[in-house]
């Protein structure tokens, strides 16, 4: 009879990785959202922390959203910014598949007559036991200061926590 500790593991240990992974994951529904992401990019740059970027969307790549999501722990990440427009069911998706923080980030469309109100509606009318925070629309150097003030308390990023800035 086996003993459980020689039982394999049903998912890789962090150590089985070669090299950490980016501590924030970035996630947009569209190409056409990466420019509204760039202040975040920058902030996190700026500060230090590792990211990456993806472009997946919850209504073309319902799939591709549940694995990120569900697997993102594993590669290191432990935020994730998730930006979207109008329906803006990213956000909402990423945290019914993990349990890492999720930030969204209401975003304007051309497509919109709300300005970005739609989006802000999907992103903060969660349902119990799937939290999302909302930062304000268009707010992506916000989302990347929560994100680094979410991975301050642990320590986990070079340079540690920052006080706010006040120039904005």
């Amino acid at each position: 009879m086996s003993r459980p500790e020689d039982a394999p593991l049903p998912l890789p240990v962090l150590e089985d990785f070669e090299e950490a992974g980016p501590l924030v994951g970035i996630l947009i529904g569209s190409e056409s959202d990466r420019e509204a992401m760039d202040p975040a990019l920058e902030e996190l740059s700026d500060r230090g922390i590792s990211f990456e970027l993806k472009v997946l969307s919850a209504h073309r790549d319902p799939r591709g959203v549940a694995a990120y999501a569900s697997t993102a722990a594993l590669r290191g990440v432990r935020v994730i910014i998730a930006a979207a427009g109008m329906a803006a069911a990213l956000p909402g998706v990423v945290a019914a598949y993990s349990d890492l923080p999720v930030i969204g980030v209401p975003l304007t469309s051309s497509k919109s007559t709300l300005g970005g109100l739609d989006a802000i509606l999907s992103i903060v009318q969660m349902p119990p036991g799937v939290p999302v925070a909302c930062v304000s629309v268009n707010g992506a150097r916000n989302a990347a200061i929560l994100a680094a003030k979410i991975l301050g308390q642990g320590g986990g990023y070079p340079g540690g926590p920052r006080k706010a800035t006040t120039d904005l």
